[in-house]
């Protein structure tokens, strides 16, 4: 049997690369739209005005939970979830539905950091008192966006996905640059066009970032 003819294996290897190129774009399409549009808001961040709307609750723990959360006369700092039972009173009275994060336990209160995409929070209880106090900062959806772009307190399944698309991003850059490899010789614009945009971004880092 005859060998295939360097035409039938660059045709070959350029229906590979177009498959690749449509299946990668396919994928981060949607996220490219995203990360385009927050990389121009992030930029103009300053210019986008945003007016926090500042949410607090305030409640008081019964007298049975209250003394189950006495700390014991050796306690120390330390780093624990909220008990089962103080999120379920927390969920009943404040609606607050929380999830099995580190708490920081102090003698005098439990504090919990609530970050979040977009705004910011925390709780804290008086174990003294067993004055319970909650603050929910929110900024809009373009901080929620922004804080996307940034993976900011946007937790595992985030972060997987930022990584599978950048690794989607990266096969439709490379197929994408194969494709104009074997393109190139039809196109005497190619790699000046190329060559352009490396240059730009290195010129104006050079010139103009100090």
């Amino acid at each position: 049997m005859a060998a295939p003819s360097a035409s039938a294996q660059r045709s070959a290897w350029l229906k590979q690369l177009h498959q690749w190129h449509w299946i990668s774009s396919a994928l981060c399409l949607i996220g490219m739209i995203l990360f385009s549009v927050t990389g121009i808001t992030l930029n103009h961040a300053a210019d986008i005005g945003a007016t926090p709307v500042v949410t607090q609750l305030k409640g008081q723990l019964p007298a049975p939970l209250l003394q189950r959360l006495q700390p014991a006369d050796d306690e120390q700092e330390r780093k624990a979830p909220l008990t089962p039972e103080l999120r379920g009173w927390l969920a009943d009275t404040l609606q607050l539905r929380l999830d099995e994060r580190d708490a920081e336990w102090s003698p005098e209160e439990i504090y919990l950091p609530l970050p979040r995409p977009g705004g910011d929070a925390w709780l804290r209880v008086q174990r003294d008192s067993g004055a319970v106090e909650y603050e929910l900062t929110e900024r809009g959806w373009v901080s929620y966006f922004n804080d996307l772009h940034k993976g900011r307190h946007t937790g595992t399944a985030w972060s997987w996905f930022i990584d599978i698309f950048a690794v989607a991003c990266l096969v439709f850059s490379i197929t994408g640059l194969l494709i104009l490899k074997m393109h190139a010789t039809n196109r005497p614009s190619t790699w000046p066009i190329v060559g352009l945009g490396l240059l730009l971004p290195f010129l104006l880092a050079l010139l103009f970032i100090h």
